[in-house]
């Protein structure tokens, strides 16, 4: 057995789907190397019997919160505070040596070579390349760093609230001495990497070993049809294409299999659907209560089918049944209104074109939070 690892942190049921999928991306690649998961008590019963199925080692660890509410508050990222109990991954000294890997990223190729590079290696952070990005790096598990860094947690905090901001205040050295240390991109693909150097990523995209989706807009969180099994790419993310749909070919070959409808957050929706049959009521509700958790995380396809035009013509539709259907209710009161009565003037007048329609029902339901447990057929949010 194999005294190296990879490793990543799951601290929901909806993050545990990411975690799946890059055990079993690994899988794919044929690494030699064991696979291990840190997983914290946000992880429900269900979901953690899964993750043994797959992992070598699914070591539970306690949250570890930053309490940098301030400059958390300046990335407008929050739920960044509880990624400082990555920090337990130097808790892992029944192995040698360690890759992380953030349960957003998926492995396209081997690269078990990075288990020759020395700690701390990492590729540089798109937004600041003196920084290292800490979506994957290779480290040394040790209790004395461990220790170390917590210490240094409590002390200095982390300059951007979040486990990168540490890490990098922690090996500080990283971005000068040791060039050795410094992986190339292809180890940590940014997914906005062609928001800056297009032609760049045009040019060398192709050779990726790692992708990493950073921010908000998570492949779990993409609108996925069952019944084709192919993802929605929004038109602004159209270069991720061929990614985000292997990471739903994944998904539905290995993943799916194992989730079990009383998961938390979107791992229990995504349950309940039937891949590859007609569209059932279930797929229908999922598919809505994506599209709102793309709006709400500000993932809108303004180009595509939330475009002004289409969402105008939405409108007019609704409008137009709304005034048909009166139409016709008013006919069939005048059909029975007996021979030379008169109507009353008070009859309710035709409603304007112009007028608002009255918002769907269904619409008004309030989106629950992220780890809320989803019944789709009744159209709940996560």
């Amino acid at each position: 057995m194999s005294k190296y690892a990879w490793v990543t942190l799951a601290t929901n049921d909806s993050y545990s789907l990411g975690a799946l999928v890059v055990a079993h991306s690994l899988k794919r690649v044929h690494t030699e190397h064991q696979t291990a998961v840190l997983i914290t008590p946000g992880v429900s019963e269900s979901m953690k019997t899964k993750l043994r199925a797959v992992f070598n080692v699914v070591e539970e660890v306690n949250l570890l919160d930053s309490k940098d509410e301030a400059n958390l508050a300046l990335l407008k990222r929050p739920e960044l505070g509880v990624t400082f109990t990555k920090l337990h991954c130097w808790r892992l000294t029944q192995f040698e040596k360690c890759v992380f890997l953030d349960a957003d990223t998926l492995v396209l190729r081997n690269c078990d070579e990075l288990f020759e590079r020395e700690e701390l290696s990492a590729a540089p952070d798109i937004g600041w390349p003196d920084c290292f990005n800490s979506g994957v790096y290779v480290y040394t598990p040790n209790m004395e760093t461990f220790s170390s860094l917590v210490q240094y947690a409590v002390t200095h905090g982390s300059f951007d609230g979040g486990d990168q901001g540490l890490l990098n205040s922690y090996f500080s050295d990283w971005a000068h001495k040791d060039i050795q240390k410094h992986l190339p991109f292809i180890y940590n693909t940014s997914s906005v990497a062609t928001y800056s150097y297009l032609p760049a990523f045009k040019q060398f995209g192709q050779n990726t070993k790692i992708l990493h989706f950073i921010g908000v807009a998570k492949p779990w969180l993409q609108n996925f049809n069952s019944e084709t099994r192919k993802v929605y790419v929004p038109s602004e993310c159209q270069h991720l294409a061929n990614f985000l749909q292997y990471w739903w070919d994944i998904f539905a070959e290995d993943v799916h299999s194992r989730l079990s409808p009383d998961m938390s957050g979107i791992a229990g929706a995504l349950a309940q659907l039937h891949l590859g049959e007609a569209k059932s009521k279930e797929q229908e509700a999922y598919e809505e209560h994506m599209r709102r958790q793309c709006w709400e995380t500000g993932n809108i396809d303004y180009m595509g089918r939330d475009s002004f035009d289409n969402i105008w013509k939405r409108i007019q539709q609704t409008i137009n049944t709304g005034s048909c259907m009166e139409e016709s209710s008013e006919a069939s009161v005048a059909q029975t209104t007996a021979p030379g009565t008169t109507q009353r003037a008070s009859r309710r007048p035709s409603r304007s074109r112009s007028a608002t329609p009255k918002r769907d029902p269904k619409d008004r339901s309030p989106t629950p939070q992220p780890e809320e447990k989803i019944s789709v057929d009744k159209k709940e949010g996560n």
